[in-house]
């Protein structure tokens, strides 16, 4: 039949004179259309005859239930057979020898299938690694009996996801029954077709079903042959077949591999009945294994084919999802390849039409117009490395690397603003005026700036100059760099170097190395697009140190005014004149900087504001701009010169402005919140009116909530406006005189503000007291101001952080105020020194309150030099050698150091030797000799503050210093008694005067 089917295939005609009929179970002809619509199944496999398959097909695959099928046409049969008597050859090869019949093998060996089960009529290639098993299916082959079991194996519950070749191991390491427990009861009866090495080829015939174990190793059990049950060929039964028909013509559509199944199925199997249908779809599709097994364990022949059907629709299912993402795939990759190509001929056409060039022609000529401008001021060496660059751009690909080098190097050489210079301001006046607009003091910067301009508007040109700014924090370096470069009308370009420990920030890094730049100093000059910049460098004197080198030595060459004017940048290699910039440094400690760069910059200190120009920066300045940074009228709110007074002594005594300007801030920001919450209480219904029929009186009651964050803790609300006889006995509202019935209008004072109520009126008509009532609040508002004095300071800024330094008005024996300088700006310092105990030979000195070494040295200087002045004076020669003392400098716990004390401490150790008080109001600083010279000190103006601050009106300060203290504004130096000292002696006399 087999044979018949084929040839009909290959020639047509012998297709109308065969009609094979199938017979149903009982042997009886069927009418079933199910032959003719496999016919179509083999017309589209055979439309791709050059597919390979990945299973075979054996003929001999009758399970034993099913009847043969019976055909009229024999001449035409024998024909077919002469036709194809090669196939029938070649498939003889592969049947079993008849002295052996499937049916009576009860005893087979158990071959374990790790991934999918065997169905009867396909091949399957398995690997059996053991010895054991392997020699006995060779043996059982020899024997003319070459079958065995072919059983699924179950999943192990406790292996998770493993991989195939994990579960292939795991499953040759088992033997005997615990084989037996994990193989399935059903199976099918395998041929052995051949054996190479490892690899067995297995034929599918029948269902197995195993009873018990045979032998261990290797596993050999019995087993039942397993028959389909008798079915009926009715309608649910054709429905059923036809849907799985129908189901795999269509993934035959997109499944190529599945026509290769179908074309060597239909060659190798005589007859395609209803099992054998269920069979095949199970079999070539990708279900999963245990949905496989139910196919195969199912013996009723219309619940396989539902299961094979449910299978076949997933499978479906999965190759329509597959088809759907090659297309997209598919419509992606041709949608890319085709706007590739046509934006390839765009550019041809446009290149062939003169309208585009490409990307190098237009780089070119990008840099040539961008250099045309400047072509007659750029420098000759400059132009001729550009047009070396552009030369070397257009013989270079594209994708190269260098490419990319060369073009980023050209488009900085081309950007720099090559002889480029701003117009700069040469009118001293209105410098003048732009400097004090933004700064108030600062009279050494001022006159410097001017002094520039000054010999710029000589000359009729200017050159750089390299200016340093030193001063504490907050006294404005930064921000007088901005107001220079306003006043010059130059562009303004601002760096910080503090932390930078890496040269190639100032000099840049070598082209050769991947993501190279240009230091800061060509950004700069790329960035402002003039060559006259104003550029201030911040924290000159935190300038790091690290093993990319060391930058402070790579500023010398950029402060240089000698040498700057050909600054040779690592990554540009080509001379850049910085000779008409202006550099200005800021420091906050000169020392810290390098010798040989603060020998390049013009050093201009600035000391920091006393507390008069502090006053005007605050009232001028800060208070000003904080006030239209808050969005606050100048009538709302009014802060009196008591309350800065009291912020600038006892929160703000650092020499700076910036704490000032933070806690100016901090009282306008809470001033805000107040307003605003005032406004919202002000929204609420302001009157409520009561009508009292018996008297005609209307009260009014106006309730406001005022709460302010640190002025009052909860919010006060409902304040009722009493009668004006009653109003007359509170002592903290004001009467204003309102229209002719002298209405009372009540001001009551809550948390430090002062807050109007409307007044009780009695009027017999409701429109006019509504009336009444919107125009006194409209009047009250005209007058509710915030009023910040002295009192209620506290309730904006907090507790004083301050403290007056004069711990004593008229200082004890032993103990002595001196001048010190610290980062606030300078303070007063007291020495007091006590007598512990006294004996023979106990002379020595104790030193605490966190002093430095210096000033350690400075103590024991003084101790000597006490001893010499008291042996001089005849006057208790022998305390020092026989006084055990104790000399501390407080704050204990604020770190100290210098050489300035000395001379407060020899007065000290005298002042305790000779048991007198020294003058009253007076402060001393100076550095002693062991000869008792006194040289100079540092920080005269910060120490001069610092003694009219604690009311010192005498000061003693070394000779050398008189320049310094004769540059100090008048207002510093009005009321003070100075003298300037050269030996101590001059000290002593003035510290010990009989009219003391």
């Amino acid at each position: 039949m087999l044979k018949l089917l084929s040839h009909s295939m290959r020639f047509q005609s012998f297709a109308s004179t065969l009609s094979p009929p199938t017979l149903s179970r009982h042997g009886t002809a069927s009418s079933s259309p199910l032959p003719r619509v496999l016919v179509s199944l083999r017309f589209a496999a055979f439309r791709n005859p050059n597919l390979r398959g990945r299973v075979f097909f054996c003929s001999d695959s009758s399970d034993g239930s099913d009847p043969p099928s019976v055909v009229d046409a024999a001449a035409g049969a024998k024909a077919a057979e002469a036709e194809v008597g090669d196939a029938a050859s070649n498939l003889a090869a592969a049947m079993v020898p008849a002295v052996f019949k499937p049916e009576d093998c009860l005893t087979v060996l158990a071959l374990p299938l790790p991934h999918r089960p065997l169905f009867p009529g396909f091949y399957m290639p398995i690997y059996v690694k053991d010895p054991k098993v392997l020699s006995a299916l060779v043996e059982s082959r020899k024997r003319q009996a070459p079958y065995a079991g072919a059983f699924l194996v179950k999943e192990d519950p406790g292996s998770g996801s493993t991989t195939a070749s994990e579960t292939e191991k795991s499953i040759a390491d088992l033997k005997g029954k615990e084989l037996l427990n994990r193989l399935h009861e059903v199976g099918t009866l395998a041929q052995i077709t051949s054996i190479q090495g490892e690899q067995v080829i297995l034929i599918g015939h029948r269902r197995l079903r195993i009873t018990e174990m045979v032998e261990e190793d290797p596993l050999t059990v019995k087993v039942d042959h397993l028959k389909d049950q008798p079915y009926v060929d009715n309608d649910v039964m054709k429905a059923t077949s036809f849907e799985v028909i129908t189901t795999l013509r269509d993934v035959l559509k997109v499944h190529s591999l599945w026509r290769d199944q179908v074309q060597t199925y239909i060659q190798h199997i005589g007859d395609f009945n209803y099992p054998r249908l269920a069979d095949f779809g199970a079999a070539i599709c990708g279900g999963n294994k245990l949905q496989c097994q139910r196919v195969l364990e199912e013996l009723n022949v219309l619940k396989r084919l539902q299961l094979t059907l449910e299978l076949v629709k997933k499978e479906m299912e999965i190759s329509k999802i597959q088809e759907s993402i090659a297309k997209a795939i598919e419509e992606k990759i041709s949608g890319e390849q085709r706007r590739y190509l046509l934006n390839e001929q765009l550019k041809a056409i446009k290149k062939e039409l003169g309208l585009e060039t490409d990307d190098k022609t237009a780089l070119t000529s990008k840099f040539r117009e961008r250099i045309e401008p400047n072509k007659d001021k750029c420098p000759p060496h400059v132009l001729q490395v550009i047009e070396e660059e552009l030369t070397k751009l257009q013989l270079l690909e594209a994708s190269s690397s260098e490419f990319n080098v060369t073009r980023n190097y050209l488009d900085w050489l081309t950007a720099l603003p090559w002889g480029n210079y701003s117009d700069e301001n040469f009118d001293v006046i209105r410098a003048q005026k732009i400097l004090d607009e933004d700064h108030y003091g600062l009279t050494d910067v001022k006159e410097r700036i001017l002094e520039f301009i000054a010999v710029g508007k000589l000359r009729g040109t200017s050159q750089g100059k390299i200016i340093c700014l030193s001063g504490p924090p907050g006294v404005g370096k930064t921000s007088i760099g901005r107001s220079i470069a306003r006043a010059l009308n130059r562009k303004f370009y601002r760096f910080s170097v503090g932390g930078l420990s890496d040269v190639a920030e100032i000099k840049g890094h070598r082209r050769t190395y991947i993501g190279a730049m240009p230091g800061k100093m060509v950004q700069c000059l790329k960035n402002v697009g003039t060559a006259n910049p104003l550029v201030l460098i911040d924290e000159i004197d935190k300038l790091g140190r690290g093993h990319a080198g060391d930058p402070a030595s790579a500023m010398l060459e950029l402060l240089d005014p000698e040498q700057n004017a050909n600054f040779l940048d690592h990554y540009l290699d080509v001379p850049i004149d910085l000779s008409k910039v202006l550099f200005v440094c800021t420091a906050n400690v000169v020392e810290q900087i390098p010798n040989p760069l603060l020998d390049r910059m013009e050093v201009i200190a600035i000391a920091g504001y006393i507390t008069d120009e502090k006053m005007h920066i605050a009232r001028d300045y800060l208070e000003k701009s904080t006030r239209e940074a808050c969005g606050i009228k100048p009538e709302q709110v009014e802060v009196t010169g008591a309350a800065l007074l009291n912020l600038i002594e006892n929160y703000c005594r650092e020499a700076g402005v910036r704490n000032l300007q933070k806690q100016i801030e901090k009282i306008y920001r809470k001033i805000a919140l107040q307003l605003v919450r005032r406004d919202a209480s002000n929204s609420l219904p302001a009157a409520v009116i009561e009508s009292n029929e018996s008297k005609g009186n209307v009260s009014v009651h106006s309730a406001e909530a005022i709460a302010d964050e640190g002025i009052q803790s909860e919010a006060e609300s409902a304040v009722t406006v009493l009668d004006s006889t009653e109003s007359e006995g509170h002592g903290s509202r004001e009467t204003l005189v309102g229209d002719e019935n002298q209405n009372k209008v009540e001001s009551i004072k809550i948390g430090n503000d002062e807050v109007i109520a409307e007044p009780e009126t009695e009027v017999s008509d409701d429109d006019s007291l509504e009336a009444e009532i919107i125009e006194d609040s409209e009047a009250s508002k005209s007058v509710e101001k915030v009023l910040v004095d002295e009192s209620n300071l506290s309730d904006y800024v907090g507790k004083p952080v301050f403290h007056a330094e004069r711990i004593y008005d008229q200082t004890p024996v032993g103990v002595v105020m001196g001048l010190a300088w610290t980062a606030m700006g300078g303070s007063t310092l007291y020495i007091e020194t006590s007598l512990i105990e006294e004996g023979e030979g106990k002379g020595a000195l104790t030193l605490t309150g966190q002093l430095g070494d210096v000033m350690k040295e400075s103590a024991q200087i003084a101790h000597t030099v006490a001893r010499r002045i008291l042996l001089e004076k005849d006057t208790n020669i022998n305390f020092f050698a026989n006084s055990k003392l104790h000399l501390h400098v407080p704050a204990g716990a604020t770190p100290k150091d210098g050489p300035s004390a000395g001379c407060t401490m020899i007065t000290s150790l005298l002042s305790l030797a000779l048991k007198k008080h020294v003058r009253k109001d007076l402060a001393m600083t100076g550095e002693v000799t062991l000869t008792g010279k006194i040289l100079p000190i540092g920080g005269v103006k910060e120490k001069t503050i610092a003694a009219r601050r604690s009311d010192v009106k005498t000061l003693i300060f070394p000779s050398a210093n008189r320049r310094d203290f004769d540059e100090l504004a008048e207002n510093v130096k009005e009321g003070l008694d100075v003298h300037f000292v050269d030996e101590y002696s001059q000290i002593f006399d003035l510290a010990f005067a009989d009219d003391n």
